[in-house]
């Protein structure tokens, strides 16, 4: 332990025993499941035991579902019916509260999955700013519907509501930011939730459990603990899911698209895998290009859904690309997530570095090389990031999102090559395009943006800033997520309509001025 800063050791077993359901934060006595760091606080190399949670079941799931349907009171509940500033103001609790757990948080995010401080202080401030820009987003939203339109004789107050219950999933690699950016929206809009944190980056959520418990109405927010077959499966089952919100892989969204009974009721906001390509053009600039490369493939190690998971670069300087490349990935500083500097840090899944290692072999037994020398090196909790080439299409590592650090490349000589690869895949996130030339690019864009939802000029793929729409095509989104769009995702479209009259006119008039109706209302909200 003398070796990791005072600031950053683990000096007690977090024992999570509470679980919130229906506002009250009860106290778990069942079966627990010990959440292991792969970071070790001894000499000799040992995962660290950071603390239990609980591991629940159906009773637990579907008290909380009863808990979320009661609240929102089929669209009769007091957080659906409430007026957007009383919503806003208990948002902005909230956050208040969050922000003074950020010491703590930025801690287990370090311990829980292996993100370096800068990061880790990045992921929560982030996520601050997110729950910040969606009250001021939620604002503007609501100014903008503080009017009456008419058309045909026929006056309409258009605003947008709630659906009803969401089932929230976050992923690991970003517990707070990306989980934060389903289930702010969601709750904002007048949604009542439930949600269940990843395997990995769980116990960060502990700290803001009386946060929201405080903040919000009871049955508002539910989180329980566990695995998500024992704990999702049974909610979605019943048919009463309005929304299901996951970001994670397909094949878990499908099997519980599969779950539900009614799908055509279900609404999906869902961020999945992808396979983001980089494409080197021959004129390319080489140092803004590697340097870009470098923080798309093994930024956290590649666990990022917007990873550059394959790269295409151009036959011309593909030599040269590689030899600077490789050398670039093998200077890499690696460490724990405090240590000054570090780029690539320990990884949370303990299988992760044997998958890796599938990998690698499977290419090399199809002919691809390791081209820097450091390449597949293994640590206790790590596995070197190797740079293969050639990379085919029959290869793991070409069909499969790694999600680690690995990285395939491909070269070419036509620049269809990677476009036919990009339209015969099963995703459509992001690419990469590298080059100058704008005869060449102009084509190149024009095509690609059929083919994903981001193209990133000589830069890297990424999902922020949060202003910016996030979604792809294909098997890699459902549904739009920014601080704009995430609001019209986790809602709908509904209004009062009236005709023309002595009557509905005076009446409209009477509510206005009475301010019974949270719905029926032009206030402005500052």
């Amino acid at each position: 332990m003398n070796s990791i800063p005072e600031e950053f050791q683990i000096n007690e077993f977090i024992e999570q025993k509470k679980y919130l359901i229906n506002g009250e934060l009860k106290t778990w006595s069942g079966n627990t499941t010990e959440v292991f760091s792969t970071i070790s606080s001894t000499e000799d190399y040992k995962p660290t035991v950071l603390g239990s949670i609980p591991d629940m079941g159906e009773p637990e799931a579907m008290a909380a579902l009863d808990a979320a349907m009661g609240a929102y009171g089929r669209g009769q509940g007091v957080w659906p019916t409430m007026h957007v500033k009383d919503r806003i103001e208990c948002m902005e609790n909230f956050v208040g509260q969050m922000e003074a757990k950020r010491d703590k948080i930025v801690k287990l995010l370090m311990w829980e999955i292996g993100k370096s401080l800068p990061d880790s202080q990045k992921e929560f401030d982030r996520t601050v700013e997110y729950i910040y820009d969606t009250i001021e987003e939620y604002k503007e939203l609501d100014r903008n519907s503080a009017k009456f339109q008419k058309h045909d004789g026929v006056y309409a107050h258009i605003k947008r509501g709630p659906l009803g219950v969401v089932l929230c999933l976050g992923p690991y690699n970003y517990p707070l930011n990306e989980t934060f950016a389903l289930l702010i929206p969601a709750i904002i809009m007048g949604n009542t939730t439930i949600f269940k944190p990843a395997k990995h980056g769980v116990l960060l959520i502990t700290p803001l459990l009386e946060a929201f418990q405080s903040s919000f109405p009871k049955g508002v927010v539910n989180i329980l603990f566990g695995r998500g077959r024992a704990v999702a499966a049974p909610i979605m089952q019943t048919g009463k899911v309005d929304v299901l919100a996951l970001i994670g892989n397909s094949k878990s969204a499908n099997a519980l698209q599969e779950q539900h009974p009614k799908s055509n009721r279900l609404r999906l906001v869902l961020g999945l895998e992808a396979k983001n390509p980089a494409i080197i053009l021959p004129d390319a600039d080489l140092d803004l290009t590697i340097d870009e490369c470098i923080a798309g493939t093994l930024s956290f190690n590649g666990q990022r859904c917007t990873a550059l998971k394959v790269i295409y670069v151009h036959e011309d300087i593909k030599t040269e690309f590689l030899k600077r490349y490789s050398k670039k990935v093998d200077d890499l500083k690696f460490g724990n997530p405090w240590d000054n500097g570090v780029k690539l840090t320990p990884l949370p899944e303990p299988s992760k570095p044997a998958y890796i290692q599938e990998l690698i072999d499977d290419a090399v037994a199809k002919g691809a090389k390791i081209k820097n020398k450091k390449g597949g090196e293994h640590f206790d909790n790590y596995i070197w990031p190797a740079v293969l080439y050639p990379v085919t299409k029959d290869m793991r590592v070409y069909q499969e999102e790694q999600f680690g650090p690995i990285v395939p490349v491909l070269s070419f000589s036509d620049i269809e090559e990677p476009l036919n690869d990009m339209a015969e895949s099963n995703y459509g996130q992001q690419v990469s395009l590298f080059g100058k030339d704008v005869y060449t690019l102009s084509p190149l864009i024009d095509t690609l943006v059929n083919l994903v939802c981001r193209v990133n000029l000589n830069s890297s793929c990424q999902r922020g800033p949060d202003v910016y729409p996030f979604t792809g095509r294909k098997d890699s989104a459902q549904a739009t997520l920014s601080v704009h769009d995430a609001l019209r995702s986790f809602s709908i479209r509904t209004f009062v309509a009236f005709k023309d009259n002595e009557l509905n006119n005076e009446t409209i008039q009477q509510l206005l001025e009475a301010k019974l109706s949270n719905f029926v209302s032009t206030d402005y909200i500052l």
